[in-house]
């Protein structure tokens, strides 16, 4: 192979199962940062833009979003008039002169609790941007903001991709997952920036905003209320505006594709759920055929990436099995042949957190998936770091995807260190329930582990696996000459 030559590769295998046991000389997690911390304060004035991001579109139209003027918290609060303050980005190739002008839409939401000692929250306004027409393979200089008023921001870049292509991809792709915004998260992100990636998969379980000061989800069940047993779980919605500002030096000029995960759940108010992910990220929903923001499909170069919800409906019989059978038969493998999936839950894992958790989810999908011939799988939610060997049913299969967790991004949880398969550690039966769906849980069949829940060592589909923190990088390459 004349590229890549010392990484990883979906072409060998199956490997020997490797554990890397958690080094006790690290922390197995880190505390918050204070939402006085520098990189999480606001430092810009009421209608200037903030939480700057990209995401994909298309090959030639980006999403740009933002956010402007002051969320509110507490018992009263009063939504802002989303049509005070325009949405309008100014960009071009040469910096400093700006040829195109594009408008967009803006909105707010509101998280709002019926119970007595809950603060209430409603957000600055959202700005979501449709940048169409570019160029593939092309820098753009742009400022958002309101010229009217005036509050532009100051300006910023960011790179096209290559049009969709067997022979074009991406530089570097990093792959997060369960970031959080503590100590540990600034240091993966740290590294992250480092790594200079030209694009970003963000796997569910972004800000925690539901256990900020919520003692990692023990003991007090919400941020304001001193009640031992709450209701409903309250989230401190500010934690999502301080990770926007957390994150803007990366996602301002790399785009962002990002799915839900539990923690962005948040129920409220009638039932309502996922608001605050829902409003604040624009994806190419609508532009790949889904009529839902949980699940969607792009191209970058020679890859197409689908991204799943875990946390709507995932029945053979539903909507979103529908979309994906549509989209995979829709995928042009002469384009782009290598073929990615995410969604927030993993169905192989080995750790005891969240064994087995989403056999529900397999058992629907994953036959498609295997029918198709998608090749890697990145999942999150464990918070360690697990590579599968190619597998399908549970069986060692070299058509089978390489399913990845890369769970660890560094959130309050901390790091997971037990497996399933060590002395006194197999959960049992009716551990790890879903927070959706239904629980499907059983005995192998075959195999070495015939009769039991838990294998009495690595199981062999578990290739490495490594209690640690930090974030996966994929890089795709071509002109192997050993083909």
């Amino acid at each position: 192979m004349s590229e890549c030559s010392n990484t990883h590769t979906t072409l060998n295998g199956p490997f020997e199962p490797v554990t890397i046991q958690f080094d006790p000389s690290l922390r197995l997690g880190s505390d918050d940062l204070p939402i006085t911390h520098p990189r999480l304060k606001k430092n810009v004035t009421f209608n200037f833009p903030e939480q700057i991001a990209l995401a994909i579109s298309s090959p030639t139209s980006m999403w740009l979003s933002w956010v402007t003027g002051d969320a509110q918290v507490g018992l009263n609060v009063k939504p802002l008039d989303p049509a005070s303050v325009g949405s309008e980005v100014w960009y071009g190739k040469e910096s400093g002169k700006y040829k195109s002008v594009s408008k967009g839409v803006s909105l707010i939401y509101s998280q709002l609790y019926p119970f007595a000692g809950l603060w209430n929250y409603t957000s600055g306004i959202i700005h979501h941007v449709k940048l169409e027409g570019l160029e593939p393979g092309t820098k753009y200089y742009y400022k958002c903001g309101d010229s009217s008023i005036p509050a532009m921001s100051l300006e910023h870049s960011f790179e096209t991709f290559r049009a969709p292509s067997p022979n074009t991809y991406p530089r570097r792709i990093a792959v997060v997952g369960d970031l959080g915004l503590t100590s540990n998260s600034t240091s993966t992100i740290d590294h992250l920036i480092h790594n200079d990636p030209s694009m970003m998969l963000m796997i569910g379980d972004l800000t925690y905003a539901n256990q900020y000061q919520t003692t990692g989800g023990k003991g007090v069940p919400c941020f304001s209320c001193a009640f031992p047993n709450a209701p409903i779980r309250e989230t401190y919605q500010p934690r999502w505006d301080a990770w926007g500002r957390f994150m803007e030096p990366l996602t301002s000029t790399i785009p962002m594709m990002v799915l839900g995960g539990n923690h962005e759940i948040e129920p409220q108010v009638d039932g309502i759920t996922f608001k605050s992910y829902l409003s604040r990220f624009a994806v190419p929903a609508e532009e790949s055929g889904s009529k839902s923001n949980f699940y969607y499909s792009f191209d970058v170069g020679g890859i197409h990436f689908i991204m799943l919800g875990a946390y709507v409906d995932y029945n053979s019989t539903g909507a979103q099995f529908a979309w994906l059978k549509q989209d995979l038969k829709s995928i042009d493998r002469n384009v782009t042949p290598w073929l990615v999936a995410s969604w927030h839950s993993p169905w192989y894992n080995s750790y005891s957190s969240h064994y087995q958790e989403f056999e529900c989810m397999r058992l629907e999908m994953e036959a498609l998936i295997y029918e198709y011939g998608v090749d890697i799988v990145f999942n999150g939610h464990v918070h360690a770091y697990e590579r599968m060997n190619r597998v399908y049913n549970y069986t060692l299969d070299p058509c089978g995807p390489v399913y990845i967790t890369v769970g660890d991004g560094g959130n309050i949880e901390k790091v997971d260190v037990e497996h399933a398969d060590d002395p006194g550690k197999c959960p049992s039966p009716g551990d790890n329930v879903p927070e959706f769906g239904g629980v499907c849980h059983f005995n192998y069949s075959s195999g070495p582990a015939k009769g039991n829940f838990c294998w009495n060592k690595q199981p062999e589909w578990s290739a490495f696996r490594e209690s640690s923190f930090g974030h996966g990088i994929l890089e795709v390459c071509y002109n192997w000459t050993s083909l």
